[in-house]
């Protein structure tokens, strides 16, 4: 099964709180962050939620 890489690409600060929850629950608290989730459809949604804020990439 792959795997995503989601960098965290832009700011949280003035986001909607669900916003900035979503990125948290993925493991983002920093700018340029990157962290490594497994590819489901829970894991899409999230990154599908924030995605002006987010770059994913698959490996």
């Amino acid at each position: 099964m792959a795997n995503l890489e989601i960098t965290l690409k832009r700011s949280l600060i003035g986001r909607k709180q669900d916003q900035i929850k979503t990125a948290h629950a993925l493991g983002l608290k920093k700018t340029n962050k990157t962290v490594v989730q497994p590819d489901n459809e829970a894991i899409r949604g999230m990154t599908r939620k924030i995605s002006h804020l987010v770059e994913v990439k698959e490996i």
